[in-house]
């Protein structure tokens, strides 16, 4: 895993916006039409090329296949694992349930998702690694591809996936730098597996997390030995708390979220940490967030993951001010921060200045070698919806880049 050794480097969470033709192909096959599958294929084939040039062209470092071939970053799994079948109510947040209107009003917006979240049915294990060995040649193909584009640019060309840097806005960086391409690849984490795919097959819900993280094993080392990162997505260490654990006291979600971090550390047994990063959020949607548990609480329990580097909101109005606890908080010298700096729930874009004003708060805290300027979650959580706009959500990707170019010059500048 690269680390910002020059520079703030820049990554985001790994959704982004689909297509029409995308969300056509993805759609259906959820739904099981007859298509030409030769051709859905090559729309999203074609969609991730496009979609990893466009990262590269606005400055993101650590780029990902916007997980064009996934209609969900937790339901895709049905195809990839056995035990799956039917469907399950939606069941929205606590924070939510107590704001009935706003409720409806982001239902009728699109916000409630459309497709199946079957249920564990049956035994779980490793059913057909085809989609996942797809999507990884289709990434690994836009890399080449943006290698050839930033070639034949002028770019200097040196290991795979290199382009140079060009400043943005007012605050390009002093001298130019040649911007190694980087790759991550979302997994869904044994937790967030079972919070929207609840048990209805074994005794207990740890028997249920156990073989599902050996059933996802299987993903995780194939994504990592293929050369790219992994990114486990686990949105249950903080969602959880004000949904599948709604009802439960705080004690006993901690040390519920401490088993998933336990199941999931067995199942990256075989993956070295710095090959890993791991992404927590309270949810990506526009609510009071009122009932979501503090990070002071969870870092505890989140720092125990394998994972090197770690993703968490820190632009979302009810997290931005814990910076602080990583202040306050001892945070283990090998693990890096990644940092939501702009928000993905909002079509503001955040100006760069306040980018940089982030990024500097928590490399001041763990030093900036050890920071990635990130985004709070994806821009496209499932296909068909995203409440940023697809071209503000490129804007907020350039705002990033510009803002930890900025940062850099402050940080570089006061080090030097």
């Amino acid at each position: 895993m690269r680390t910002s050794t020059e520079r703030i480097l820049t990554t985001h969470v790994g959704s982004l916006p689909r297509s029409r033709a995308v969300t056509d192909v993805v759609f259906g096959r959820e739904r099981g039409e007859r298509i030409d599958e030769t051709a859905g294929a090559a729309v999203i084939a074609a969609a991730v090329k496009q979609i990893v040039l466009r990262q590269a062209e606005v400055g993101v470092d650590v780029a990902s296949d916007g997980e064009m071939s996934k209609i969900s970053y937790a339901t895709y799994i049905k195809d990839r694992i056995t035990g799956f079948d039917g469907d399950t109510p939606r069941e929205p947040g606590q924070d939510l349930v107590e704001f009935p209107g706003l409720l409806k009003k982001l239902a009728e917006s699109g916000a409630t998702a459309k497709y199946r979240r079957p249920r564990c049915v049956g035994p779980v294990a490793v059913k057909d690694m085809r989609p996942v060995a797809t999507d990884i040649a289709n990434l690994k193909s836009a890399l080449a591809e943006a290698h050839r584009a930033g070639a034949h640019s002028g770019a200097d060309a040196g290991s795979p996936g290199e382009r140079p840097l060009v400043g943005r806005g007012e605050h390009p960086l002093e001298e130019p730098h040649v911007r190694p391409l980087e790759a991550f690849m979302n997994s869904a984490s044994p937790g967030v597996i079972a919070l929207f795919q609840p048990n209805d097959y074994y005794r207990s819900q740890d028997e249920y997390l156990e073989s599902v993280a050996e059933a996802m094993r299987a993903e995780y080392e194939a994504i990592a030995g293929a050369g790219l990162l992994l990114q486990i997505d686990a949105p249950d260490l903080g969602m959880g708390r004000h949904t599948m654990y709604r009802s439960r006291s705080t004690e006993e979600y901690l040390s519920l979220a401490a088993k998933h971090i336990e199941v999931l550390n067995h199942a990256l047994r075989n993956v070295p940490a710095e090959r890993v990063r791991m992404h927590i959020c309270w949810g990506n949607y526009e609510g009071p967030h009122h009932h979501d548990i503090p990070l002071e609480l969870l870092l505890p329990v989140v720092l125990g993951g394998k994972p090197q580097a770690l993703l968490f909101e820190a632009a979302n109005p009810r997290h931005a001010h814990e910076w602080t606890v990583f202040r306050e908080m001892r945070v283990p010298e090998e693990k890096i921060l990644i940092p939501g700096v702009v928000s993905t729930t909002t079509n503001y874009v955040e100006h760069p200045r306040l980018v940089a004003e982030r990024l500097c708060r928590f490399a001041d805290v763990v030093g900036a070698q050890r920071v990635i300027a990130g985004t709070d979650c994806g821009f496209g959580t499932f296909a068909g919806f995203g409440p940023v706009d697809p071209d503000v959500a490129f804007m907020k990707l350039a705002a990033l880049a510009e803002g930890a170019a900025l940062a850099s010059e402050r940080l570089w500048r006061r080090s030097g």
